[in-house]
């Protein structure tokens, strides 16, 4: 079965950077779209940002464009999610995703697959 892990999180201070990887196994991801998302403690999960495995497409969210690059490596079935100028609004758990189909969506409900999420905490 589809399996995604995360890494990466930790504790920074504001303005630095952290790069999260997303380790994804158990099929071939061409004709998926991947997807990073965040939950903030009492808030809903937000989308931050979603790339087709074929083609490397992307979409960002608003809030972290031109902080935030998604990326992924097909050689290695990773997907990464690189954070600059980090702040504290960015604290939260961040999920990795995945659906079957190329749009490259922004609802959660719309992501089949999961990951057990990781853990970014910002300090200022």
């Amino acid at each position: 079965q589809v399996q995604l892990v995360e890494s990466g999180g930790g504790l920074v201070q504001a303005g630095d950077s952290l790069r999260l990887s997303c380790a994804a196994s158990g099929r071939t991801f061409s004709g998926y779209t991947m997807g990073w998302f965040r939950q903030a403690p009492g808030k809903e999960r937000e989308f931050v940002a979603a790339i087709r495995w074929s083609g490397g497409s992307t979409d960002v969210a608003e809030p972290v464009k031109g902080r935030f690059t998604i990326s992924r490596d097909s050689a290695k079935n990773t997907v990464y999610l690189q954070m600059n100028n980090l702040n504290g609004e960015d604290t939260a758990v961040y999920y990795c995703a995945a659906r079957p189909g190329v749009g490259l969506r922004s609802s959660p409900s719309d992501y089949r697959y999961w990951g057990q999420g990781t853990q970014v905490t910002v300090s200022s």
